[in-house]
């Protein structure tokens, strides 16, 4: 198609800035971006739709719009729904290079001209393709959320009796048609162990080079399996496969596609764009929370003021566990994936496979990670976990995500997605109760990663449970893993000193020197026994130990001694 067509079409609500002199250009695709440099992601002629949060000075459009005419793209498409008008200096930046620019009514969502394109393109090839995209174009615009990728789902079983579902990277249940019209009635719901031996067959195949759609047989049932990609998150070589594969999501359909004609397979090719839409708003609603785990780890990592940690705390807080009164407690994951040429990536390859492991495996639909910060630093993703409450702070395990069973239900998936490529290492830190432990959360959390690569497998994670204190002992141990260790154990007694003057340490430090006499602690601290119970009593509330144990006892007397 033209690109004149698309001013022609009243519905896209598409209003031309410059280049009047190419609109005879022709457009073969269309790709929805934010990214910096989505050059990786073009390969010419695109009609490229962007909502400018690339754009942080005027500097920037120059080098955007350069970046999309070296790679031969037909035109570009401005959103005006976060930033209000298009900035003059985007459009000075396209007429200098004579790259056609559309501004984009706030009214229109981006899914509805991306739908548009990609029913003129294909339409000649697949006639019912333009029934389909028709009728969800209709329900996608008639609400702001656009139905999400289920609505595509039940269309496919409605109009053309395919029962399909689209599945995360790890296997997680993203979406399932609500039932169709078709003579086949409503789609049962796959089971979890279903879902994931898809998601491992899809991720051995990628891995591997096969060209999709990939086919499998469970249980005598055939599957196809397309890959929904989106505009992109990794950082390998173009052409990788490790680009895409353990962000994306696919598409499974219970047909053999092997059986079909090439007018159903670009069908399906342009339904798995549809539902890349979806994906890619998803992905852009993350930014805010990214950035704001991003602030508070730069602080964290740079030493800043505890106050100043926990004000930007309490910006977060309310973005991440709406409704929430007060802080939560915390807690730090940190990941990294190794790949065997020794290429680390702790970006945005790493960035969004922990945003989808952190979330519950029952979870369903792509909103349950939607309040999971994540961000990278070097070759490390770090996430930072809000925990709303701390039910028991006397369990062993203790509050927040346990590390054994965080990659239980995902371990196959990538498994089979890392097999003699890669491996993905998870360190886990315990739960912290205020800005000062944060730093040493995320000591806590790396060092546990490391503990995790000493150990086979493809897919490891150890938490802060295995960094016992004879580990400590050890000379390898770096110094931040030992202040990490004690900050975790004392500065809760610390911060309650300051505020209270209940002088908990010098409580702790001679119970400990009287070996857990109570009479001989009172006598030496003058005061009745009642009332040393009460401070030991509040030392173990503080902390979660047990001081009649011989390890919690163990524990502290390191920690007084390497503070």
């Amino acid at each position: 198609m033209r690109l004149r067509a698309l001013l022609d079409t009243d519905a896209l609500g598409l209003r031309l800035l410059g280049g009047e002199d190419e609109l005879n250009r022709s457009v073969r695709g269309v790709m929805t971006t934010d990214l910096r440099d989505p050059s990786r992601y073009l390969s010419g002629g695109e009609l490229v739709l962007t909502g400018l949060a690339w754009r942080r000075d005027a500097a920037d459009s120059e080098r955007f719009v350069r970046i999309l005419v070296q790679a031969g793209v037909a035109a570009l498409a401005a959103g005006e729904a976060e930033l209000g008008d298009v900035p003059d200096d985007l459009v000075v930046a396209c007429a200098r290079h004579r790259l056609p620019l559309f501004a984009v009514h706030e009214s229109v969502a981006f899914a509805t001209v991306t739908e548009h394109v990609v029913r003129q393109v294909s339409g000649e090839r697949a006639g019912d393709l333009a029934a389909v995209v028709d009728r969800h174009r209709r329900m996608m615009t008639s609400g702001p959320a656009g139905g999400g990728p289920d609505v595509v789902l039940d269309l496919l079983g409605s109009d053309l009796d395919l029962r399909a579902w689209v599945l995360s990277p790890t296997g997680r249940l993203i979406a399932a048609p609500k039932g169709t019209a078709g003579a086949r009635g409503a789609a049962p719901a796959l089971d979890a162990e279903a879902c994931a031996r898809l998601a491992a067959e899809h991720l051995a195949a990628v891995r591997t080079g096969r060209h999709g759609p990939h086919r499998v047989v469970l249980d005598r049932t055939t599957y196809s399996l397309f890959p929904v990609r989106g505009s992109g998150h990794g950082t390998a070589e173009p052409g990788d496969p490790r680009e895409t594969m353990l962000t994306d999501w696919l598409l499974a359909v219970e047909a053999d596609a092997g059986d079909w004609a090439e007018e159903r397979l670009d069908l399906l090719q342009g339904v798995t764009q549809l539902i890349a839409v979806e994906r890619d708003r998803r992905d852009a609603a993350r930014t805010v929370r990214r950035r704001l785990a991003q602030e508070v780890l730069e602080l964290a990592q740079t030493g800043a003021a505890p106050a100043e940690i926990a004000a930007r705390l309490r910006v977060a807080a309310p973005v991440l566990v709406p409704g929430l009164g007060t802080a939560p407690h915390w807690q730090v994951v940190v990941a990294r994936i190794e790949w065997e040429d020794g290429r680390r990536d702790g970006g945005p390859v790493t960035q969004a496979l922990l945003e989808e492991i952190l979330v519950d495996p029952a979870a369903t639909g792509p909103e349950p990670s939607d309040r999971i910060a994540v961000a990278h630093t070097g070759d490390e993703a770090v996430a930072l976990l809000p925990l709303p409450s701390v039910t028991d702070e006397h369990d062993e395990a203790g509050p927040g995500v346990p590390a054994d069973a965080l990659l239980e239900a995902v371990r196959g998936p990538l498994t089979a997605g890392l097999d003699g490529d890669g491996r993905l290492t998870v360190g886990v830190s315990a739960a912290v109760h205020s800005a000062e432990g944060l730093r040493g959360a995320l000591e806590e959390a790396r060092h546990a990663r490391r503990v995790a690569a000493a150990r086979p497998g493809r897919v490891c994670a150890a938490g802060h449970q295995e960094l016992a204190s004879h580990v400590l002992l050890l000379p390898f141990v770096p110094d931040d893993v030992r202040r990490a260790f004690t900050a975790r154990l004392l500065d809760p007694l610390r911060a309650y000193d300051r505020r209270h003057r209940a002088e908990l340490i010098p409580t702790l430090e001679a119970f400990l020197d009287c070996d857990g006499s109570w009479t001989r602690c009172a006598t030496r601290l003058h005061l009745h026994v009642n009332t040393l119970r009460y401070r030991v009593g509040r030392i173990e509330q503080l902390t979660g130990r047990d001081l009649s144990r011989l390890e919690d006892k163990l524990d502290f007397f390191l920690a007084l001694r390497m503070s």
